[in-house]
């Protein structure tokens, strides 16, 4: 061998033992940098993600009104709403206030056609012919009325005299009642106060004067309106049913037979609430009247007849008429006297609340106390004695159409054929009348109700 090839050998050699050392100590320094990783983690199942997909909404950006409370946005929807409420009420009670030389005619009209309208349909069923019926009916009506008043202006001349010496007497025996009574009120005292109210009247006179003015004009809309309710009563008797098919015939054609069926339950509840009232008026005013002429209170007839009137006002109307016949006979007859109209006032009232107004007025229309005294006052504060008065019948129309229309949306008769709302409002009542209803039904179950109640042949 070549001293050349050795000296080759010998490197190679040398290298491939360099080569060896490298890769022992790269080997030897990856197993030590080894002993200080940390194991591999695996998750428990207690710790493993949940296999349902994730979706993603894509939502629109919140608005102003995401931001508030869901209670306070329903109480403000309901806010604006009410608002609008309001201001429609107030509009309508605007355009009423405007209306009202027309509207109360027409309203009293339709009062007096409840009354009239019974008798007028039986004299065409009879075979009279519409026109002539209405006719008869308001002449006789007319008739009946300037009678009634006639009668009662000639009383009231006739005793004008003898009553205004009563008065001086019986305020003479008034005076001297204070003067003995424990109030121990003189005659100087007594003077005083009647000075007082005749300097008072001088310092109105310019008011009363102004009064006497209006008053005159008042009177003219009391002649226009007498003459509008002739009319319109006239076309109320006759045509009535035409003119309610006119009016349900311009709604929706989904709303007719509803509001056309409401109506006509509403009808039969006004005609029975003004039948009810007119009788219940005509026991107080002869009940109270017989008591005036017994105590020989004077201007007894005309009394009467104001109770009569203040009757349509229920509950408010015959208290009022009923003091005014007390203190007349206090000023005339005396404290006595008074004091035995006030019994025979009270005995009649506690007839009426307990006999007559469950006996008659409950089959009519069943109406809480409470809102009928509510009816009243807010009648009177919008409209005055005219608001009283058609608050209550308005009241129960509203009270069996609204009733209907909840329970029959889509127009079909009741079931009695019976206008709702003429339950009793308390339980007993009710329960009472429920028994009257099942035994009479049980007598005769294969006797339907009247035909006649419904706008629904009957079958």
């Amino acid at each position: 061998m070549s001293p050349g090839i050795g000296a080759a050998t010998e490197g190679e050699n040398l290298m491939s033992w360099a080569q060896t050392v490298r890769e022992r100590a790269r080997t030897t320094l990856a197993t030590a940098a080894s002993r200080n990783t940390p194991p591999p983690f695996t998750a428990g199942p207690e710790l493993a993600e949940p296999t349902t997909p994730v979706v993603v909404v894509n939502q629109p950006p919140s608005s102003a009104a995401d931001v508030l409370p869901r209670g306070v946005r329903t109480a403000g929807a309901w806010a604006w709403r009410f608002i609008l409420f309001v201001v429609a009420g107030y509009l309508l009670l605007r355009i009423i206030g405007l209306l009202h030389v027309v509207l109360i005619p027409v309203v009293v009209a339709l009062l007096l056609a409840a009354l009239f309208q019974p008798l007028s349909a039986r004299l065409v069923r009879n075979g009279m012919k519409k026109s002539l019926a209405a006719g008869l009916v308001e002449v006789a009506a007319l008739l009946v009325v300037f009678g009634g008043l006639g009668l009662i202006v000639r009383t009231f001349i006739s005793q004008f005299d003898n009553l205004s010496t009563q008065v001086g007497q019986g305020v003479d025996e008034v005076q001297r009642w204070l003067r003995d009574s424990p109030l121990h009120i003189t005659d100087a005292q007594l003077s005083q106060y009647v000075d007082r109210a005749r300097d008072s009247l001088t310092a109105s006179q310019g008011s009363i004067t102004s009064g006497a003015l209006s008053t005159a004009t008042t009177v003219g809309e009391v002649v226009t309106g007498f003459f509008l309710v002739l009319f319109t009563l006239f076309f109320f008797l006759r045509d009535g049913g035409q003119i309610w098919t006119f009016l349900c015939r311009l709604l929706p054609r989904d709303a007719r037979v509803p509001t056309a069926r409401a109506g006509h339950y509403s009808w039969h509840t006004l005609v029975s609430y003004v039948r009810a009232t007119v009788l219940v008026a005509f026991v107080d005013a002869v009940g109270i009247g017989i008591g005036l002429f017994a105590l020989r209170v004077p201007m007894a007839l005309p009394l009467a007849a104001l109770v009569f009137l203040g009757a349509f006002i229920p509950v408010v109307g015959a208290t009022i008429s009923g003091a005014v016949a007390v203190l007349v006979a206090l000023v005339a007859n005396g404290p006595v006297a008074a004091i035995s109209v006030l019994a025979v006032v009270i005995a009649v009232q506690q007839l009426e609340g307990h006999v007559l107004q469950p006996l008659i007025m409950g089959r009519a229309v069943a109406l809480h106390p409470l809102a009928v005294i509510l009816a009243i006052a807010a009648g009177v504060v919008v409209a005055g004695i005219v608001g009283g008065l058609i608050a209550v019948p308005l009241l129960a129309v509203l009270n069996t159409a609204i009733r209907y229309l909840v329970d029959h949306p889509d127009g079909e008769p009741t079931p009695d054929r019976e206008p709702p709302g003429t339950e009793p409002t308390d339980d007993d009542e009710a329960a009472a009348q429920d028994r009257v209803e099942a035994a009479s039904r049980s007598l005769d179950p294969d006797n339907p109700p009247p035909g006649e109640t419904s706008v629904a042949p009957a079958s």
